[in-house]
């Protein structure tokens, strides 16, 4: 039987309808209270899509592209991402369900464990990454100004700071990102203009003037700047059910569009610049050259701590906190703790040394050929399996038709995975349609699955 989107489960987590949403209040029952209103919803994509990554993305296809094409790479990344975040998040927006509750009727309870996995690794890894940058700009702003310099201790109150931040849960991320927004737009102005200011001569000519390519290497880059948001592809009902109804999908896709494409365009052209300028990809060292006024260069590097914050607790807390109350039957607190602590483990000073640009860059091109075969299986499954209606009532039930695993699913994550390795440099684009076009068929001809046919 079909039941409503705000209908109570017979889940132990779920929530009765209130009219607030307390701070930490989160679990996998469907979503009760929505808190975030169009231009809300729009500031907390904003907020937290300020990636380092994509400033490290940006270095990496520095002798590749010219500066026109670079640009143009961006922007087709995001307006992908725009679409691809409206069509996968309609379910979690429709019946406020999270991502690892969705996946339940493509992948089975048990198998639902996969997916989960694969977007946790690389989200606790950004959130590593993304901690240590955050902690070594707070470190040379403590060295500038009081002479203390201690990377390690700024890295572990960094990121006991994140961790406290995040059990807040959605209604603090909300505020977090509302008021901060306003924060980064202006510093990453700034930024930009300082950096043109700074290499512009030097670097007229040879970005400008640089053939670079619009075969393969052009479609590669816009898949890796796509490729640093194709996790939150994933995973975007954790975010869409918290979105008040009544917008519609042609209005959702410009507004992930449009809220990514500042951050993504700003980070990645000054990353583009300043690698090319100046060889580094570590965006302290460079932030530290190119600004010469000591109290802009604190605001800057406060700005770089501050949009760390934004964007962890958005986009690298949530997703694997909410894998950890599936899978173990965690409180929101305990798991978003637990996710903090881990972020410790990624040793990520590795990854921001001035060789790590092309580290990073094959790293997001390997988990992006298995996002992108859950990304189909899943948009697949809603669209063409389930006609976009799905069973509440199944996909609470351990011991309904969903219990176990779905061959059909594995199958074809596997088919997607191997499509993508194979052409590497376009992992995501490349899994698409092998992988949806095999789930497909097996769902409809494979009697083993056909009790996920119901």
């Amino acid at each position: 039987m079909n039941v409503s989107p705000t209908a109570p489960t017979d889940e132990a987590d779920r929530a009765a309808p209130s009219a607030t949403k307390a701070l930490g209040d989160e679990s996998l029952a469907p979503q009760q209270t929505r808190i975030m209103g169009r231009g809300s919803y729009f500031l907390a994509w904003f907020g937290g899509c300020v990636s380092i990554g994509t400033f490290a993305m940006g270095s990496s296809v520095v002798g590749t592209l010219n500066l026109l094409q670079a640009t143009l790479a961006i922007a087709i990344g995001c307006f992908v991402i725009g679409v691809a975040l409206a069509i996968n998040g309609a379910a979690g927006y429709k019946y406020g369900i999270p991502f690892m509750v969705q996946a339940r009727s493509a992948f089975g309870f048990s198998g639902t464990r996969i997916p989960g996995l694969v977007r946790a690794v690389p989200a606790v890894v950004w959130y590593g990454f993304q901690s240590w940058i955050g902690a070594g700009a707070l470190n040379m702003v403590s060295a500038t100004l009081f002479g203390f310099d201690s990377l390690v201790f700024y890295f572990i109150a960094f990121q006991l700071l994140q961790i406290a931040l995040s059990v807040t849960g959605f209604q603090g991320i909300k505020w977090l990102e509302n008021i901060g927004s306003a924060f980064i737009l202006c510093s990453l102005v700034y930024m930009f203009y300082a950096t043109v200011q700074r290499y512009g001569d030097e670097l007229s000519a040879s970005l400008l003037t640089m053939e670079g390519s619009w075969g393969m290497p052009f479609w590669g880059a816009t898949m890796l700047f796509l490729g640093i948001y194709s996790t939150m592809m994933l995973n975007v009902s954790d975010y869409a059910r918290e979105h008040k109804q009544g917008t519609s999908g042609g209005l959702l896709t410009t507004i992930y569009a449009m809220s990514i494409l500042p951050c993504t365009l700003f980070m990645g052209l000054i990353g583009y610049m300043v690698s090319q300028a100046t060889g580094t990809a570590d965006p302290i060292q460079v932030f530290a050259n190119a600004v010469d006024n000591t109290p802009l260069l604190m605001t800057t590097l406060l700005f770089i701590a501050f949009a760390q914050v934004t964007t962890n607790v958005l986009n690298n807390v949530v997703p694997p906190t909410y894998v950890l109350m599936d899978v173990f039957k965690l409180k929101f607190t305990t798991a978003s703790v637990i996710v903090g602590l881990l972020a410790f483990a990624t040793f990520p000073w590795k990854l921001v040394q001035p060789e790590s640009a092309a580290g990073l860059q094959l790293f997001v091109q390997t988990y992006s050929a298995f996002l992108g075969p859950l990304f189909a299986i899943l948009v697949v499954d809603y669209y063409l399996i389930r006609h976009r209606t799905l069973d509440l009532d199944k996909l609470y039930d351990p011991q309904g038709p969903y219990q176990g695993v779905n061959l059909a699913a594995l199958v074809a994550m596997a088919i997607g995975i191997v499509a993508a390795l194979s052409f590497s440099a376009v992992s995501w684009y490349a899994s698409l349609i092998p992988a949806g076009f095999s789930y497909y068929l097996l769902m409809k001809h494979w009697p083993a699955c056909q009790r996920f046919r119901q």
